[in-house]
């Protein structure tokens, strides 16, 4: 199913901290390539890895169009409320350019290393709802600044409205967090890697269920857009992968392409081979 969704294309860039130039020159890359998003792997707690909102924030100066993300942020680590203001300030100061993907959490031991709660999955998830409600509620996107949940709260909070409405993107497979997805949140951002594991749900199933939650939510299933961390670009030549996406856009309703890798030269090649093409075939599939 084609949820009809403009098309967009990036880069998931390795925030490393041994060669600091390099990881921001990657990002600059991505702009250049005339890609439309860069996104960067949240792991407060990697020693390897330079701290990733302090990232986006530094090659979000040095960049003018592109837009940027966390793939996804560490909520565990990362209090919902110091986040949302965190988001609309950088969106502000970019004129718009601030997307959130979030995450419910992993690597627990990591996480209690540097001092968040170890959660079971169940609890997790229901602390992620929460947090999406508090940050909408700093948005001025909810009723009011006053939340009372098991894992967060807002006693009447300042709002922060962002230059734009920031989507929440869910790094979502199984079905809670998929439930989830459909009925809160802007985005899906699985890794195809992830989803081809064994025990994973199929595309078709995880769409079913985030499609299932949204109308029983009251909303659109087409207002979720799906987004795809796309592991491989070497696996295929160019009109190969080309059709690849096509598919994915036109059965799954993917519009969103994420490619992971450090090097400038694939970024070009995403940008001036494979986007144009799947652009191309869409539009001729949509009658555009």
């Amino acid at each position: 199913m084609d949820y009809g969704h403009d098309l967009r294309f990036g880069t998931f860039v390795t925030p490393a901290i041994g060669d600091p130039a390099r990881t921001v020159a990657a990002a600059v890359a991505t702009e250049r390539a005339g890609l439309d998003l860069v996104t960067f792997q949240d792991h407060p707690y990697q020693a390897r890895f330079l701290d990733t909102w302090t990232l986006i924030s530094y090659a979000a100066a040095r960049t003018e169009r592109i837009s940027l993300a966390p793939n996804v942020a560490n909520l565990p680590l990362r209090p919902p409320a110091v986040l949302a203001r965190s988001a609309a300030s950088l969106d502000a100061l970019t004129g718009g350019r601030v997307e959130l993907g979030l995450g419910a959490g992993a690597f627990w031991d990591a996480i209690d290393a540097m001092g968040g709660r170890r959660l079971p999955p169940p609890q997790a998830v229901d602390a992620l709802a929460e947090g999406i409600s508090v940050i909408r509620a700093i948005w001025g996107q909810g009723p009011s600044t006053r939340f009372d949940g098991d894992h967060y709260f807002l006693h009447g909070a300042k709002a922060a409205a962002p230059a734009h409405a920031i989507g929440i993107w869910l790094g979502a497979y199984k079905p809670r967090m998929l439930a989830l997805t459909g009925s809160v949140a802007d985005g899906w951002l699985p890794s195809l890697g992830q989803m081809q594991a064994q025990g994973m749900p199929t595309v078709a199933d995880a769409n079913a269920r985030i499609d299932g939650a949204a109308i029983a939510a009251g909303r659109e299933p087409a207002e979720i857009r799906r987004l795809l961390n796309v592991d491989g670009i070497d696996d295929h030549p160019p009109r190969e992968w080309a059709d690849i996406l096509t598919g994915l856009v036109l059965e799954h309703g993917f519009s969103t392409f994420v490619f992971p890798g450090d090097d400038p030269d694939r970024y070009a090649v995403v940008g001036s081979e494979i986007a144009p093409a799947v652009r191309e075939a869409v539009a001729a599939e949509r009658g555009d």
